[in-house]
C-alpha cells in the first residue's frame, strides 16, 4: 500500500471511530441477557465462538434456550456485582426502557456493552460473520445499517465456499515449514502470496 491509500484509509476510518478487533472469548466473562429469539440466537453466536465463560440470564427462557445454556442459565437478570465482573455484556431483546439501565451499569463499571438494535446503547458492534474453520471474514456497517452487512456476508458465501477451511489449513502447514527454516515474517508473507497467487484461489 502507498502512502497516500494509507493516508485516505486512516482519513476514512477516524470518520467511523470503530476499530476493528478479533477478541478470544476462552477466558473473557461474557454476561449475556436477553428474552426470546434474539437471546438465543447470541448464545449460538458465542458459542460458535468458543467462548469459554458464559453467565445467561433470561426471566422467561424458553425450552431450547434452557436446554442449550444448561447451567449458564444463572437467573432473570444479573446484579451490578455480576455486572461488574464482566468482560463483556450482551443486551439482546429487550424494551430500551430495560437495557438502558443495564447498559448504564456495564459502562459504569467499565464493562463494554453491546445492545442489540441500539446503536446508543452500544459500545462495540457485531459484525455479520462468516465462518469456514479458523478462517473468519467479518462485514460491519458501524451498527448503522445491520441488514446490509447481513446481505453482503451472504454473498461472500458463494464467494469463500467450505473448501477454505482445508486452504487455511494448507497455508498454515506451508507457513509452519517455511519459518521453521528459520525465515523471517516478510518472506513468509511473501511466499504465502505467492502460494495463493500459484493456486489460483482468489481468480
Amino acid at each position: 500500500m502507498d502512502n497516500q491509500s494509507g493516508a485516505w484509509l486512516s482519513a476514512r476510518g477516524r470518520l467511523s471511530g470503530v476499530f476493528p478487533i478479533v477478541l478470544d472469548l476462552k477466558a473473557l466473562l461474557v454476561v449475556l441477557v436477553g428474552e426470546g429469539e434474539a437471546v438465543e440466537t447470541r448464545l449460538a453466536l458465542l458459542d460458535a465462538a468458543g467462548a469459554g465463560r458464559i453467565e445467561l440470564y433470561s426471566a422467561n427462557p424458553s425450552q431450547s434456550l434452557r436446554e442449550r445454556a444448561g447451567a449458564r442459565l444463572r437467573g432473570a437478570r444479573p446484579t451490578p456485582e455480576v455486572i461488574g465482573r464482566a468482560g463483556l455484556l450482551l443486551l439482546a431483546g429487550l424494551a430500551e426502557g430495560e437495557a438502558a439501565p443495564l447498559a448504564a451499569a456495564g459502562r459504569q463499571s467499565g464493562v463494554l456493552v453491546n445492545t442489540e438494535d441500539r446503536k446508543a446503547l452500544c459500545d462495540f458492534h457485531l459484525p455479520s460473520v462468516l465462518r469456514r474453520g479458523e478462517l473468519l471474514v467479518s462485514v460491519s456497517t458501524g451498527g448503522r445499517v445491520p441488514g446490509l452487512a447481513r446481505r453482503l456476508r451472504i454473498y461472500l458465501e458463494g464467494v469463500f465456499g467450505p473448501e477454505w477451511t482445508d486452504r487455511l489449513e494448507e497455508v498454515a502447514a506451508r507457513r509452519e515449514d517455511w519459518r521453521s527454516e528459520g525465515l523471517d515474517g516478510s518472506e513468509v508473507g511473501r511466499r504465502t502470496d505467492a502460494y495463493v497467487e500459484e493456486k489460483g484461489w482468489l481468480r
